[in-house]
């Protein structure tokens, strides 16, 4: 490690704007972000999909020691993000999307992408910066949630946004479920998540994949943690073989993988209780709000003396038992 921070010494919280601690936040991986940008030197880093800014704070703490700049990029930033562009004068927010932002920016030595989560903009974002880089070394690339469950998935932030040619069928807030390959109303709803898992030209992944394939100098380990970390680099770039070291012991790690299948299907399942036991709570609310009603209606009070009368005197229903439900 260099002069930069190192990530155990941050306070910075990764769940301070993730309640559900679902772990969505790249901040979760930093012990393998910073290094990877201190072995490479980094002077310059664009984060594409900054959303609240956890890990854009990471950054710029590692860039104070670094002598780094740091460019956040994002069309929808999060207040919390719009906070600390407003009180760091050291962040570049650019309030653009990524395809539009990364024709005209400086090209960085490094990139992080975590944006729109599908095949069209991936292989775009990677296009565009292979092609801006022609002549010099590729920068390092690091791109989330190449695991389930937008490894082999899209999700469309708009799926307008996106050409019809490259776009997969969809399910509005469609709930995705570890291994299965459609949507369940048991799993984790999404915005606009793909009706079918697999296939071509469908999830991160793929993009990246399709992407290293046409080029044979560039390597892609993947990190199967926190929904996956992709770490894109040119083998013969003068760094090359120090990345290769840090990533190699976690490089599709069985005994990781298999952590991450674990948390990700307990992440599913108490998601999934938490929705259906609000949905008992707001049944449980309107039928005591209609209970309440019924106390206090004459209709109620004349079926109950009706009732008297037919039983002599026993009714079959009374305002005593409509309390005792309300637990009054």
């Amino acid at each position: 490690m260099n002069a930069g921070a190192h990530p155990r010494d941050t306070r910075i919280d990764p769940y301070a704007n993730d309640p559900g601690r679902l772990g969505v936040s790249l901040l979760s991986l930093a012990e393998l972000v910073i290094p990877c940008l201190e072995v490479v030197g980094a002077r310059s880093v664009i984060e594409v999909g900054a959303y609240a800014g956890d890990l854009t704070e990471l950054l710029l703490e590692w860039a104070a020691g670094s002598n780094a700049r740091v460019v956040a990029v994002d069309p929808s930033p999060q207040r919390e993000l719009i906070v600390l562009d407003e009180r760091r004068a050291d962040l570049d927010l650019v309030r653009e999307p990524s395809l539009d932002a990364l024709r005209r920016l400086e090209l960085p030595d490094a990139v992080v992408i975590d944006g729109d989560h599908n095949y069209y903009t991936v292989s775009q974002e990677l296009r565009l910066i292979a092609e801006r880089a022609a002549g010099r070394t590729l920068p390092l690339l690091m791109l989330h949630d190449v695991g389930w469950p937008h490894g082999r998935r899209d999700d469309y932030f708009a799926p307008e946004l996106v050409p019809e040619e490259y776009r997969q069928p969809t399910v509005e807030g469609g709930g995705l479920l570890p291994g299965d390959p459609g949507t369940s109303e048991e799993g984790m709803p999404y915005r606009w998540p793909a009706a079918k898992e697999g296939g071509p030209r469908n999830g991160v992944l793929t993009a990246i994949e399709d992407f290293v394939a046409s080029r044979p100098t560039l390597r892609v380990a993947i990190v199967p943690a926190f929904f996956g970390l992709g770490i894109v680099w040119d083998a013969e770039a003068h760094w090359g073989d120090a990345i290769e070291e840090i990533v190699e012991p976690w490089d599709r790690n069985p005994l990781v993988q298999r952590l991450e299948t674990n948390r990700a299907y307990h992440l599913v399942s108490d998601r999934f209780q938490i929705r259906r036991a609000g949905s008992e709570k707001e049944r449980g609310a309107r039928k005591d709000e209609l209970l309440r009603r019924l106390l206090t209606s004459r209709t109620l009070a004349l079926a109950e003396r009706i009732s008297r009368l037919r039983q002599r005197g026993e009714p079959a229903f009374s305002k005593d038992e409509v309390r005792r439900a309300l637990g009054e």
